[in-house]
């Protein structure tokens, strides 16, 4: 593992050992220290060691090597039953550390420090002696302290959400200026990594951690942090945690906004992420944003699992393209995405664009249709938005004509369903998520039908449609004909009912 970080100001003189250590019950009072990771360490000339007899002992700190500042840890260096003492040395001091005799069954000393300096990070190895000597010196411990510098920002690019096998970078960067940065992964094993640091475009320091395959049978959470190369076991605090989505391919859910996909600024905004699958989390991110994805359990609505991410008071940050996903909690995988949705705050440009509609407002189903968009302003964007409609809006790439930038919307032939109140916006392709004031709403009223209150729109040749009327009269003539054959029948039939029963009367007078 590569050497940490630590503080570029001034170390003031190392604090005597016995300052800071908890004296263990029976023994004298005496130095205790913490420790890190492992390298080699230089040994002064009173350290006695009988190579080849005894195998060297382990050493390990608890809760961890990597300890928050003024926070207690506790060294442990494990031997041999045979021990009769345990020795405790820090990398660059020649005298011994700390002394501690065995606990308990005897294999193992402990070593405790009340709480974490600045002068206590460094690199430590133990030993321990036996009836026939000393042993080879443990592996090296390198103990860290954090929190003495200002956290760094912490991203994950292009998006902290990954598909399963993807690669993703993620960018730890401070204004402070630190020489180097370290990734440290959680889990069981908390893997690092260090970097040197680079001139960050937007000014300050920042190194690149790339990273991946990934899969979704680990977690992949990170945190980062910064320190300077003169003080390399000094760590500033720790980033805030950035854990990876890893997309897979089960069931992708749906998100919607219960506003509509147009806001103004200060205005309430739910994003719903709703399946079928019956998730129990849901997770919201963001197109381009390095932030970690929003989480949220999953809660039943109307049969469907889902969640409502709420997104208010709406700011213009708030515009852009989001995606949902859904997981099991006794996995790591995450669905695969639903479809975009893309959220446009209006009111954040200073123009207003103007709406117009030709024939007029008023047209009859199966007519052609256009709306015309106008703006002063040097949009180069229009979208044409209808109230109540979850479809995202039209957008067409504005003209210039007449002085104006301008756009037209077609619809052709129109029917019922075109009906309603429209507005429409200006916006500019370098921010295609923040919209200018709406124009005035324009109401579009579609009557009738194309078969009973307008001719036929299409091609065919007059004589069809007098073929048409033709064979309407026609089959109006048979059914005449029809009914009157019938009607004929019918009195036919009453007249020889009529003369039967007059026949047996006559033959009685």
């Amino acid at each position: 593992m590569t050497t940490p970080c630590v503080s570029a100001r001034p170390v003031g003189t190392e604090v005597p050992p016995y300052a800071l250590l908890e004296p263990e019950t029976g023994d004298a009072m005496i130095p205790a220290l913490t420790a890190l990771l492992c390298l080699g360490l230089s040994v002064g000339p009173r350290t006695r060691v009988q190579a080849g007899t005894l195998p060297k002992p382990t050493i390990w700190a608890e809760p961890g090597s990597v300890i928050p500042w003024r926070t207690p840890v506790t060294i442990w260096c494990q031997g041999s039953l045979e021990a009769q003492e345990y020795r405790l040395q820090k990398e660059g001091n020649s005298e011994t550390w700390d002394r501690q005799k065995p606990l308990e069954p005897g294999d193992k000393a402990k070593f405790s420090i009340r709480y974490m300096t600045d002068d206590l990070p460094g690199r430590y190895l133990c030993s321990y002696r036996s009836p026939t000597g000393w042993s080879e010196l443990s592996d090296t411990l390198e103990l860290v302290v954090t929190g003495l510098h200002s956290k760094p920002r912490f991203v994950a690019t292009p998006s902290p959400v990954v598909t399963s096998g993807g690669n993703v970078t993620l960018q730890c960067g401070s204004w402070v200026g630190f020489d180097r940065f370290i990734l440290m992964k959680e889990g069981e094993r908390q893997t690092s990594w260090t970097r040197n640091s680079k001139p960050a475009p937007s000014g300050g320091s920042r190194a690149l951690f790339p990273v991946g395959p990934v899969t979704p049978s680990l977690r992949w959470t990170f945190r980062c942090y910064g320190c300077y190369s003169n003080t390399p076991q000094v760590w500033s605090l720790p980033s805030d945690p950035l854990e990876l989505v890893v997309s897979g391919v089960s069931g992708k859910p749906s998100l919607l906004s219960q506003q509509g996909p147009v806001v103004t600024s200060g205005q309430s905004l739910t994003l719903q992420c709703l399946s079928d699958v019956g998730y129990d989390r849901f997770a919201l991110s963001k197109e381009g944003a390095g932030d970690p994805p929003r989480r949220l359990g999953g809660q039943p609505h109307a049969g469907l699992s889902g969640a409502n991410f709420d997104l208010d008071p709406v700011r213009p940050s708030h515009g852009g393209r989001y995606t949902c996903y859904g997981g099991q909690n006794l996995s790591s995988e995450w669905s695969a995405p639903s479809d975009p949705l893309d959220i446009l705050v209006a009111g954040q440009l200073p123009d207003t664009p103007s709406l117009s509609v030709q024939p007029g407002p008023t047209v009859t189903s199966g007519e052609n249709v256009t709306l015309l968009c106008q703006s002063w302003s040097s949009v180069d964007t229009f979208l044409l938005s209808k109230e109540g409609a979850a479809d995202p809006p039209l957008r067409l790439r504005s003209k210039h004509r007449a002085g104006q930038q301008q756009a037209e919307f077609s619809m052709s032939p129109v029917t019922s369903a075109h009906g309603g109140t429209y507005r429409c916006y200006g916006s500019v392709s370098t921010s295609p998520y923040v919209l200018s004031q709406p124009s005035d709403p324009l109401e579009l009223l579609v009557i009738g039908t194309a078969d009973t209150l307008s001719p036929p729109q299409n091609n065919s040749d007059p004589s069809s449609a007098s073929d048409h009327r033709d064979y309407t009269v026609e089959n109006l003539i048979r059914m005449g004909v029809a009914a009157l054959i019938l009607l004929v029948l019918g009195i036919l039939l009453l007249e020889a009912q009529h003369t039967q029963t007059r026949t047996p009367d006559a033959a009685r007078s």
